[in-house]
Parts: structure tokens; sequence; C-alpha cells
């Protein structure tokens, strides 16, 4: 009888300390205050105990608060090395595509086809900004809005191929890998259902071309605007930190030719982002405790509103949704964060990368600049528009999520399904839908 009390005893025990070693809990809105659904098929409570121990800074003699600015310091080079990364991809397929994509564009002769080549041209360049930018100046050259609508449509579902590959580096490890890939492919959940909604809406009732048109009056021909200056000097900063790097490496590979030199540096750009994702994820490990998780929280995902907030500012300040997104993934494969507690600050972005074509439409002068603000203020109610109502409808707030919950737990178990979600979503179907269109046409 003693025995039997002591194994029940410690039975108890054992319950008391599995209660006490929950999941983090998350600040997010009501959905988000739950447990992440997208661990089930896992483990919640199991630390990754080896991982937290791996400190790439743990050969220098540092300690207390002079290890924790050096770990800063090393995140900020990781962000740093993510930027180059991304800028060696987009240089390397302009190199392989020559000065091909306003040629490629051209071919949009239906909405089909347009929605189709925004979501591949932006998947290969890996920037929404760069297929924003060319469409927006092709709109004050004569482009009709009603053919680049659906392009821009196309590179916000383009874009969202980013934080989904950098998952990839996380392969390693089923829980991290797991974490990260649903955080990643949240975003593409939500673009695709922001598409289904609002692409056949625009199609039948124009509402949001007509919105922009009827706006683009008053702000256009502000390009020497102080708003304006404030984002155009925060990009040349970006690219004067990442210039010198990306020009080095292309130098390099230049001798090579176009098509390998430009295979060969966007191959050392996906390296990079690999690399500094996976950099950063182990830093943030040792990071996201106490005080500095509080601070985080406070900014990423106390409630929705401060998450749409802080990733639209974000992101509006580096000009890249797929850098900002990219870092989201390392945020959730660590634990610290979930999923739902993030999303939000996705949807943000969203809204954050629109400020690069209005900085474009600005550049427009005569009666080129309402045509060409009218395009950029497109994008940027789309990408409003579809928060409101997919974060403002608990239904809808709930797909991406679970969606990418899903997707994550069959890519877990076979990895197969990573390829077949990036082939298939951002390549094969819109390339079918481009030769479908055609056929029919």
């Amino acid at each position: 009888m003693s025995r039997d009390k002591e194994v029940s005893q410690k039975h108890d025990t054992d319950r008391s300390a599995e209660a006490s070693g929950s999941t983090a809990v998350s600040f997010a809105d009501d959905d988000s205050t739950k447990t992440d659904d997208e661990n089930r098929n896992l483990d919640d409570n199991e630390v990754d105990e080896d991982d937290e121990k791996k400190d790439p800074l743990a050969w220098l003699p540092l300690e207390g608060t002079a290890k924790q600015v050096a770990n800063w310091i090393a995140v900020l080079l990781g962000i740093w090395l993510l930027l180059n990364g991304v800028g060696m991809i987009g240089d390397g397929f302009k190199m392989i595509a020559g000065d091909q994509a306003q040629e490629l564009f051209s071919f949009a002769e239906n909405p089909f086809v347009g929605l189709a080549i925004g979501i591949v041209t932006t998947a290969i360049i890996q920037s929404s900004s760069t297929t924003t930018s060319i469409v927006v100046g092709m709109i004050a050259g004569g482009l009709p809005l009603n053919i680049a609508i659906p392009m821009l449509f196309g590179a916000n579902m383009g874009t969202s191929v980013t934080s989904t590959l950098v998952a990839l580096g996380l392969a390693g490890n089923k829980q991290q890998f797991q974490r990260g890939f649903s955080m990643a492919t949240v975003h593409d959940f939500f673009n695709l259902i922001a598409i289904l909604i609002f692409f056949p809406l625009e199609m039948f009732t124009g509402f949001l071309g007509k919105t922009a048109t009827a706006i683009a009056p008053s702000l256009s021909g502000q390009g020497e605007g102080v708003v304006s200056g404030i984002f155009e000097a925060i990009g040349d900063f970006i690219d004067l930190i990442t210039e010198p790097l990306v020009e080095l490496v292309s130098g390099l590979v230049e001798p090579l030719g176009d098509i390998w030199g430009g295979i060969l540096l966007s191959v050392i750009g996906i390296a990079l982002i690999l690399f500094s994702i996976s950099f950063i994820g182990k830093i943030l490990n040792l990071l996201l405790v106490g005080k500095a998780q509080e601070i985080l929280y406070a900014a990423l995902g106390k409630n929705a509103f401060v998450g749409v907030l802080s990733g639209a500012l974000i992101t509006a300040l580096v000009q890249s949704s797929s850098t900002t997104t990219a870092l989201t993934v390392p945020l959730a494969a660590s634990g610290k964060f979930e999923v739902r507690t993030l999303f939000p600050f996705v949807v943000g972005a969203n809204i954050g990368t629109t400020v690069t074509g209005l900085i474009a439409a600005f550049s427009a002068s005569g009666a080129e600049a309402e045509a060409a603000m009218s395009g950029a203020l497109v994008h940027t109610l789309f990408n409003t528009f579809a928060a409101l109502l997919i974060l403002g409808i608990p239904f809808l707030r709930k797909l991406p999520p679970a969606g990418s919950d899903w997707l994550a737990g069959m890519a877990t178990k076979n990895k197969l399904y990573v390829f077949l979600w990036i082939g298939g979503v951002f390549f094969a179907l819109p390339i079918l839908a481009v030769f479908i269109s055609n056929a029919l046409s």
C-alpha cells in the first residue's frame, strides 16, 4: 500500500510539473490566447533543451550585459546578411532574365494572365516592391489600370514564397520546422483568401480601381513631400549598407556571364538567407527571455491592431515585406511566440510594403502622376481592405492559421509536401492558368 501511495504521489507530481511547463502565453486577441493548435501533432510541452544550449557566440569571453549586447549585435548582423541575401537573389534573377520583366507584363491580355504573371514574376525576383514599382511605372506609361490590378494582386501572393523557402533552414528539427513552416505559410493562406475574395469582386465591380482613381488627384504630384523624402532616405540607407557586398559578389560572378553568373549569385543569396535565418533563430532563443521577451510581445502581438500597425511600420521602414515576414519564422520556430500572435504582424507587413509603390508614384510628374498614384493606391487599398475583412470576421480570421497548421503537419511528416506546395502554388498553377487562358481566348 505504501508503494502504491508513493507511485500515486509521483504521478501527481509529474502532472503538476507538466502543467507548469506549458506553452508560452500569447498576448494576441481572443483567438491567440489559446494553446497553439499548430503543434498538436507534437509534444507542445517538450522543451528543446539541446537547441537552447547551442550558442553561436559561446566562443566569446563575455558575460552579463556585454554578452546581451553582443547577442543583439549578432541579430543585427544576421538581418544585414538576410538583406544582402534577398538583394543577391533579386540581382541574380535580373541577370538571368535581362530586361525581359516589362515584356513579360505586356503579355497580360486578361485578368487571369495578369494575376499569374504577377505571382510567378514576384516569386522569381523575391520582391513585391520591385514588381509593384515596375507596374506603377508602366501605368504611368499608359498601361490600363484594369490590366495592372491583377498583377498587383499576384505580387502579393508571389512575395510570400520567401518566408516559405527560409523555413527549410529549420528542417533538421521537427518541432522547430513545424512551427516555422506554419508561420511561413500563414502568409500564403492569407494572400490566397484575399485574392479569392477581392479578385472576382474587383473584376465585377471595379471598386478598388474606382476608389483609387477618386483619391489619386489629391495625392499626386507630391514627390518632393516630407513623407516621401523620409521613406526614400530609409531606402537609400538600406541600399548603402547592402550595396557593397552585393556588388562585390556580383562582380566576382560577372565573368561567368549573365546566365551562369546570375544562377550562382542567386544560389549564394539563398544560402545567405538560409544561414542568416538559422543564425538569428539560435540567437533569439537566447535573447527572448525575461524583459526582452515582454518588449517584443508588446511590439508584435499584444493585440491584432498593434500587430498590424507594427508590421506595417517596420515593413514601411525597411521597404521589404519579404524581409519582415521571413523574420517571423525563427520567432515562431523558437516557441516563444504563437503563429496566431504573429499573424497580424504579417498582415501589417502586406500593408507596409505598399509604401514602395507610393514612393514610385510620387516620382511621376504631370499627367502621368495621377495614373501612377491610382495604381499605387489600388495596392494599398487592396491590402488594407483585406486586413480589415479577414481579421475583422472571426471565421475568416481562423482560416489562415488553420490552413498553415494543416500544411505544416503534413510537411513535417513528408518534406515532399513542401516542394509540392511551392512548385504548385507559386509556379505550376499560375503557368497552367496562362496556358488555359490563352487556349480559351
